[in-house]
């Protein structure tokens, strides 16, 4: 589990996050999901240590990430997949040489065995011969389950994922959606989800957090997040034409 307890976040005179408070629990795909400039997305980073808290603190399964030292968070952040928008592989390596790259950061196994984990990882991305190649000769979908590879090369305890749709035709975010939450369950981890694609919301969202205007909105589940009378969240909800036919 993390959790996040009145965090505080400012950039100069702008207070972006304001005493938010949540918890993401293990096993479950935990979505959070705000318009523009709402403050999930620093919310996220606050929660991994991208951005330091001004106020509050990030907990790990009861281990208080906000007072580590640079060696204690280095050390936890060995248990930390991330999944970055866009899916962010190195584009002057292959396939392989992107997925081994956090093992040849933090470990020192032996080549074979990276090399086992590699095939490893992209056979559960359903994933087979293509080490040897390069970032521009996959698909989006393709780059996006090889970044999901590399994101759990080294066997995370917890998994952040930056809009992981983000470019994708509709099928293929489906795709993407359903193999993250088979791996979430497969391996217990703890997954955090930024995202404002309501498809994803409707199939996956295990644990729903409405960020708004940087405030704790609303936080529920799949099943009721339609059927809410929240304002604020309906207006985010049933926003386009095809959501709104929900309503009716």
């Amino acid at each position: 589990m993390i959790e996040g307890r009145n965090i505080s976040k400012r950039f100069g005179d702008h207070q972006v996050l304001k005493r938010v408070s949540c918890s993401f629990e293990k096993g479950k795909t935990n979505l959070i999901i705000g318009q523009s400039g709402s403050g999930k997305t620093v919310l996220m980073k606050c929660l991994v240590g991208l951005f330091e808290v001004d106020e509050g603190m990030v907990v790990y399964d009861d281990r208080n990430f906000t007072q580590m030292n640079f060696e204690a968070r280095k050390k936890l952040r060995q248990e930390i997949g991330m999944l970055f928008q866009g899916g962010a592989l190195f584009d002057s390596m292959n396939v392989e040489q992107n997925v081994m790259f956090p093992l040849n950061m933090f470990t020192s196994r032996p080549e074979d065995e990276k090399l086992d984990r590699v095939n490893f990882v992209l056979n559960r991305v359903n994933l087979e011969n293509v080490n040897k190649l390069m970032p521009s000769e996959l698909s989006g979908g393709m780059r996006k389950r090889v970044a999901i590879a590399r994101a759990i090369a080294m066997n995370p305890q917890y998994l952040f994922c930056d809009e992981p749709n983000s470019g994708l035709d509709p099928q293929t975010s489906g795709v993407i959606d359903h193999l993250i939450q088979e791996i979430t369950q497969e391996y217990n981890i703890t997954t955090i989800v930024n995202t404002h694609d309501m498809n994803s919301v409707l199939s996956i969202g295990d644990s729903v957090v409405f960020i708004y205007q940087g405030e704790l909105w609303w936080q529920g589940d799949k099943s009721t997040i339609l059927h809410t009378d929240n304002q604020k969240l309906n207006d985010f909800v049933f926003g386009t034409e095809l959501t709104s036919r929900l309503k009716k």
